[in-house]
């Protein structure tokens, strides 16, 4: 079996269609994308015992208690914890394992992601059937975390190599997919529950076990479409652009990921991306309150505000904020593409220049827009917001390997990414404290979120001025030719596919039918998540 996984056995030979890499990548990520629609799960969770009402812990009951008890229901704000254990373990094994995985080869880190994402949502099935609480946090928590991680920068390297002259474009391809994993599993999740409920059972345990064996399936599909390219291998009547010639921010040179951490520039781009993640983060878990309380009876047609609707009313709205938030993730998806891909006309640069004045720009007009109770362009600003979040995420693999190189450019993604996992802590508590902090004052619910927006626009300035003073590397910080052949040889490259016993380059031609099959097996299931998500989107516009 570890013959098959071999980075050396994956080499393409000549003939091979690039564009079956794509879909490889879109089918890991649209599987692992299912963390950022977990909380499906938490309102059934936590009343898994009760099923009707929750069973409520008692006071003396605190959250290691939680942990391990089997006589009351988890309180979702510790079934939220988990949410958090995802990104700070996918930013930390990215980090620490991304060294590993150029080497190993992105096959065989598909592989183990697939292993630890299923086998971990397994756990928490077994978890949710004992109602240990523990086995989730180290199921899906801790070893799902981990494969986050894995499957999260196992395409970034090799789409890069294989789409030199698109490099956003690739990149945006399969980051795209990670956003859209929540727009697939979140409805599938709550058919599923609907399914295998019963009057006492909500039928989470049997929902895990299915979305495990069928995300399985297509990670180890994904896994094992991957390949690499030859070294030096270039498109088709595609020549490099010739060094510093109206592009000095990108080389021809590689960094090793040792070197990153003491490179000023690395720090720059954390900034940037720590910046722009924790503006949109925070905004995206507070969507829908933000929504309901800053238009309150507006959003159905009444002028009372939101503490003088009744139950019905509120209701109303919260279906209407279900809507927002899905016309979110729909622009938080689009923008992965539309932005990554536009990145490599304007220059990544320029494209973050974009992001952070605009968004401060439209974050510095929602007080305004919310003042004038216009429902339009306060849902526009956060459309156009959620998109260059997503942008943010799509673009910066492409931005490190214009700065650092190709040749560990997954690696070095891997421990960029401690910003994401930063930003997932500090932006919801800037939001949400400040929102506390707010109602504390005694300042109405419609105006809770006017300083926010501010402390907001201010982040984006700190990554602004952080991405205004991005400089190409000095020549100390690259490997020299030596360095370079070594890294290569430790990575298992080869010039060509023939060096390892590959096949003749004629097997390497994929029929086209193969490629037209492997797009339709990522993009049905993508397409059928744009169609529930549109259905959500309707009832805001109704």
């Amino acid at each position: 079996m570890s013959g098959i996984l071999d980075k050396e056995r994956i080499i393409a030979g000549p003939g091979f269609n690039r564009w079956l890499v794509p879909p490889a990548a879109l089918a890991i990520h649209l599987c692992i994308g299912m963390a950022y629609g977990f909380s499906v799960f938490w309102l059934p969770l936590s009343k898994a015992l009760g099923m009707k009402e929750a069973i409520k812990c008692g006071p003396d009951v605190g959250f290691f208690a939680q942990l391990f008890t089997t006589t009351c229901d988890w309180q979702i704000s510790t079934l939220g914890w988990m949410y958090t254990l995802f990104f700070v373990l996918l930013g930390s094994s990215a980090a620490i394992w991304g060294g590993w995985l150029e080497r190993a080869g992105p096959r065989k880190a598909g592989v183990v992601s697939a292993c630890c994402w299923c086998g971990g949502m397994l756990l928490s099935a077994l978890g949710v059937y004992l109602h240990q609480f523990w086995l989730m946090i180290v199921g899906s928590g801790v070893i799902g975390g981990i494969g986050l991680g894995l499957g999260y920068i196992s395409p970034v390297s090799t789409l890069i190599k294989w789409f030199p002259d698109r490099r956003g474009m690739a990149t945006g391809m399969a980051i795209m997919g990670f956003g859209g994993g929540a727009m697939i599993g979140s409805p599938l999740a709550a058919d599923l529950m609907k399914y295998f409920a019963t009057p006492t059972d909500v039928g989470v345990m049997q929902t895990f076990v299915v979305m495990a064996l069928v995300y399985f399936v297509f990670m180890m599909a994904g896994a094992f479409g991957y390949r690499v390219p030859e070294t030096g291998w270039k498109p088709a009547g595609w020549t490099p652009p010739p060094a510093q010639a109206n592009n000095a921010m990108i080389t021809q040179k590689h960094v090793h990921v040792k070197k990153v951490w003491g490179i000023p520039q690395f720090w720059l781009i954390w900034m940037v991306l720590c910046m722009n993640v924790s503006a949109g983060i925070g905004v995206i878990g507070m969507a829908s309150p933000m929504l309901q309380e800053v238009f309150g009876g507006s959003l159905i047609g009444l002028t009372q505000k939101f503490g003088e609707l009744d139950k019905a009313q509120l209701a109303s709205i919260a279906t209407v904020a279900a809507g927002f938030t899905a016309l979110l993730s729909l622009f938080n998806i689009g923008g992965r593409f539309f932005w990554a891909s536009l990145s490599d006309k304007l220059g990544r640069k320029v494209t973050y220049v974009v992001f952070f004045v605009l968004g401060g720009l439209l974050y510095f007009s929602i007080p305004s827009s919310s003042a004038a109770r216009n429902v339009v362009l306060f849902v526009g600003a956060f459309c156009v917001i959620l998109s260059m979040y997503g942008g943010g995420f799509a673009t910066v693999p492409a931005y490190l390997a214009d700065i650092f190189g190709t040749q560990m450019v997954g690696a070095i993604h891997g421990r960029l990414l401690t910003a994401w996992a930063t930003a997932g802590i500090l932006g919801p508590v800037v939001v949400n404290y400040m929102r506390e902090y707010q109602l504390g004052l005694g300042i109405p619910r419609e105006q809770v979120y006017n300083q926010t927006m501010y402390i907001l626009v201010g982040m984006l300035v700190v990554g602004l001025i952080c991405n205004l003073l991005v400089k190409p590397l000095d020549a100390k910080w690259f490997m020299t030719d030596a360095e370079l052949a070594e890294e290569k040889r430790l990575a298992h490259e080869k010039m060509a596919a023939s060096e390892v016993g590959a096949a003749s380059s004629a097997s390497d031609t994929v029929p086209t039918g193969v490629v037209l099959f492997a797009w339709l097996a990522v993009g049905i299931p993508l397409a059928w998540g744009v169609y529930r998500t549109l259905q959500s989107v309707a009832k805001f516009f109704a």
